[in-house]
């Protein structure tokens, strides 16, 4: 069964023609991983869309309140639907580019790469703004769901850079549409 907020999320996502959401399998991996951060941490995630993630790291979180969760996403009208939809305690939905406003967000705990931007683009300042011991959730990382040659090589590089990176310790997960999951040392 599933919580009644990522339902909701389900259902405006549909209503907005939007076919990018979390499947469920990655959805539960978020909560999980959002119910193990810090008191006090921070957790981000690239790529709001209409709230599934969102809706996932709140269940994860629960009653909590003592977690800021900042969601970028560059859509306004999205935005704006999830926003107005209600969000989790303590949540932020900044409008723009993800690679863009890396640099002034801080750093975070966790942070959920599912967009475009800070994945494709901005990878780099994705794994800058991890904090120690931080944990990065990338997603749509199975070469497998690409026809196009020039994707199935960025999915390649993505990967080569995350499982090559020093300060990373990363495994390749064969759930939904492919996810890599690293922690900073």
């Amino acid at each position: 069964m599933l919580p009644a907020a990522v339902v909701a999320a389900g259902r405006r996502a549909e209503a907005a023609g939007f076919g990018y959401s979390s499947e469920p399998l990655t959805g539960r991996l978020l909560a999980t991983l959002s119910a193990a951060v810090r008191p006090g941490g921070r957790i981000l995630e690239l790529g709001t869309g209409a709230g599934v993630g969102l809706a996932w790291i709140g269940h994860g979180l629960g009653a909590r309140r003592d977690v800021q969760v900042v969601s970028v996403e560059q859509d306004e009208g999205l935005a704006a639907a999830v926003t107005a939809a209600g969000l989790p305690y303590g949540c932020k939905v900044f409008v723009g580019d993800a690679a863009t406003l890396l640099a002034e967000l801080g750093r975070f705990d966790l942070i959920f790469a599912d967009a475009p931007a800070g994945k494709w683009t901005g990878l780099d300042r994705t794994i800058a703004a991890l904090a120690e011991g931080g944990v990065l959730l990338v997603d749509d990382m199975d070469p497998r769901r690409y026809t196009e040659a020039e994707h199935v090589a960025v999915v390649d590089g993505i990967r080569r850079t995350l499982t090559g990176h020093d300060a990373l310790v990363t495994t390749e997960l064969p759930v939904g549409s492919g996810l890599i999951l690293a922690a900073r040392r």
